[in-house]
């Protein structure tokens, strides 16, 4: 049990609480999956459902102490970069695996480590954290912030393989949208990169989100709410927005809503994602 000396930090905790949350939702979603639809394929390039769930075996196994895997990864054109490779290898050691195993990994991995993290409680979000995914250079405030996002993002990938309903109105839904908000003027600014000046608004009015940034002299683009109409603005329905964002699909299998230069909004669309 922590004292008040090694309290945990509050933003800390509850990005913690969100992760759990992640986790259980989607062992419980997994588990009422039928046999005949575990090799069924998602939105990502060369993994079905079952893949998705040893992948977040594999990591959070890995979080909670695990040996590294050293599989041999086979040739494949999904398997691109180190940390593909990386990734690659927790789904192929885990291959000959059922689901039923490698849930109870999830859960045995999750409660190893909120034991862990009660006895010895996390209080600097700028510190870095015991372990991270291939060795990864991430403080607390990333990791915590990024494995619920990873979670629940394959809970969706999953959902959308099995054509069940995502879910968009839960506290880790809320946290990966904005999230993904918060990412607008880097992408604004670095990749759609338009002249000084220039001001783009994204609303995604179901999940209650909107953001307007503009280009300021250096090229970098930041927030404002000075409420000038905005140069473009892209409407998009949450699973637009996560898709994108995700980058799970690409823009003409989305719908927005283009307003004012149409143009800039689709060159928005078109560099959306932020998830490796």
């Amino acid at each position: 049990m922590s004292d008040a000396g090694t309290r945990v930090d509050d933003r800390l905790a509850q990005l913690i609480a969100i992760w759990q949350r992640a986790c259980v939702d989607l062992v419980a979603l997994a588990r009422d999956i039928p046999r005949e639809q575990w090799d069924r394929p998602t939105d990502l390039d060369g993994w079905s459902v079952k893949d998705i769930v040893a992948h977040t075996a594999h990591l959070e196994a890995v979080l909670a102490g695990a040996p590294e895997e050293t599989a041999q990864v086979p040739d494949a054109a999904h398997v691109k970069g180190l940390m593909g490779h990386y990734t690659e290898q927790g789904v192929h050691a885990r291959r000959d695996r059922d689901m039923v195993s490698l849930l109870d990994e999830i859960e045995r991995s999750v409660a190893i480590r909120c034991a862990a993290l009660e006895a010895d409680p996390p209080t600097d979000p700028a510190a870095a954290p015991p372990r991270t995914p291939g060795g990864v250079p991430w403080d607390n405030q990333t990791l915590f912030s990024n494995r619920p996002l990873d979670v629940w993002m394959h809970e969706q990938d999953i959902r959308r393989a099995l054509t069940r309903p995502c879910d968009y109105a839960s506290p880790v839904a809320d946290h990966v949208l904005r999230v993904f908000v918060r990412a607008l003027p880097m992408v604004v600014g670095k990749r759609v990169a338009p002249p000084s000046g220039t001001t783009v608004c994204l609303a995604v009015p179901d999940a209650r989100l909107i953001s307007t940034v503009r280009v300021g002299d250096d090229g970098r683009a930041s927030r404002v709410d000075d409420g000038d109409p905005p140069d473009a603005t892209v409407t998009l329905s949450p699973e637009d927005f996560v898709v994108l964002s995700g980058g799970r699909r690409p823009p003409e299998s989305t719908q927005p809503v283009l307003g004012g230069d149409e143009d800039l909004g689709r060159r928005l669309l078109a560099v959306m994602a932020v998830t490796p």
